[in-house]
């Protein structure tokens, strides 16, 4: 198997397995979800356990409020979150950690009518 549908089949692999996974989404101090834009991509911060999301909270510089989360199913976020919000949005799993990982708003990952289009490279 070349690299490249290595990393492919690597990377359907952490889809399924985030998809089938209840994380951890915190509020913001207005009580909506924490998002983050970047690049013109608002993505929704999601956490896989207390230690992440407490990691997170300190790197904000935030860590001494308490921080308010709902426990979410990956596949509720990609398929029901994501199109909810304005504008290409995706989801963040442990932001600002060496483990994290993006799930974009393209096709296969997120509903195909909030998928951005990559100019016809977004068929994962």
């Amino acid at each position: 198997m070349d690299e490249v549908a290595f990393a492919r089949r690597r990377f359907d692999l952490l889809l399924e397995e985030f998809r089938e996974t209840a994380v951890l989404v915190p509020f913001d101090m207005h009580g909506s979800l924490w998002t983050a834009d970047q690049n013109g991509v608002r993505w929704i911060c999601s956490f896989s356990d207390e230690e992440a999301l407490a990691r997170f909270a300190l790197a904000q510089g935030d860590a001494e409020r308490e921080w308010t989360y709902r426990t979410v199913l990956g596949a509720r976020l990609l398929d029901v979150m994501v199109p909810m919000l304005p504008g290409p949005a995706g989801v963040a799993l442990d932001a600002g950690s060496g483990e994290g990982m993006l799930f974009p708003p393209v096709k296969g990952i997120v509903p195909d009518s909030v998928a951005i289009d990559l100019g016809g490279r977004n068929d994962r």
